[in-house]
């Protein structure tokens, strides 16, 4: 029969180091790359493997600002991770999905690659948290570092015997997790204010200011369902009003579509979303 060690039940039954719990316009969350490295110290290198199940692209929009381009992108995935104990026999796996996207984006390719990695890191964060409190589960528990599991019938303590245990290293020795490097949009060109002397040459008349195109009322709608949606899964439909407000300055009915997938993306993109 395949089980975990004793060590492994060890750092399973801890509560999660708060160092590792990071914080965004008041939502908690843990980054992918933590859970990836925390993967390893449990089951050990080769001791768990990721399967990308589909991976579906859900929408791509360009907004045009004056000669330039700006993407948003927006993935699906689905994604299942498998753990082995230490002769290699599989211990168990879990499958679950999440969307991710990526907002006004000057290039394309940035766009595509930030979505389809934001998608596949969250779903694999989701199917961690089925590992309990070390992956993130008492997050769910609004945003508390305390574990809410204590003790697992299937592996009950053993008894104390006079043998000291082994040491083991320090978890808290770790500094507080960094969120990974993001794409960010190019900042525009400054312009040269030097005054330059007015042509002498006959003047023209000027090019018509070609307006930009209203908002579409359907996507808006799309985009605000799909944020109360997220926030009915993670258990903050209280408090949404008031932390759109302070995120964005305004209140959620004056909100566009761009902010309400920022909106959404917050809470998609945090373990207890």
């Amino acid at each position: 029969m395949s089980t975990l060690t004793d060590p492994q039940l060890k750092i399973l039954l801890a509560p999660v180091n708060p160092k590792r719990v990071g914080q965004t316009r008041g939502l908690a969350h843990m980054e992918a790359w933590d859970i990836r490295r925390q993967l390893i110290r449990l089951f050990g290198f080769g001791g768990y493997s990721t399967e990308t199940l589909a991976l579906d692209l859900v929408a791509e929009r360009e907004t045009k600002q004056g000669e330039r381009s700006r993407w948003t992108v927006v993935y699906r995935a689905q994604v299942r991770l498998t753990i082995y104990d230490t002769d290699g026999k599989q211990l168990g796996f879990w499958d679950d999905g999440a969307a991710g996207d990526s907002v006004n984006q000057p290039s394309l390719g940035d766009a595509h690659d930030m979505a389809m990695k934001t998608a596949l890191s969250q779903a694999l964060k989701r199917c961690a948290t089925n590992l309990g409190d070390q992956f993130g589960l008492s997050l769910y528990n609004d945003g508390s570092p305390e574990p809410v599991v204590h003790w697992s019938a299937a592996h009950p303590p053993k008894p104390v015997t006079d043998e000291p245990a082994p040491p083991m290293p320090s978890l808290d020795a770790d500094p507080p997790v960094k969120p990974e490097p993001q794409p960010q949009p190019q900042p525009e060109p400054q312009r040269d204010e030097t005054p330059q002397p007015e042509p002498v040459a006959e003047e023209r008349p000027r090019p018509r200011a070609v307006p930009r195109p209203a908002p579409d009322p359907d996507e808006r709608e799309a985009a605000l369902a799909a944020m109360w949606d997220a926030a009915k899964q993670t258990n903050f439909v209280e408090g949404l009003p008031s932390q759109f407000a302070s995120a964005f300055g305004h209140p959620i009915e004056e909100g566009t579509a761009d902010e309400f997938m920022q909106a959404r993306q917050l809470m998609v993109g945090s373990v207890a979303a």
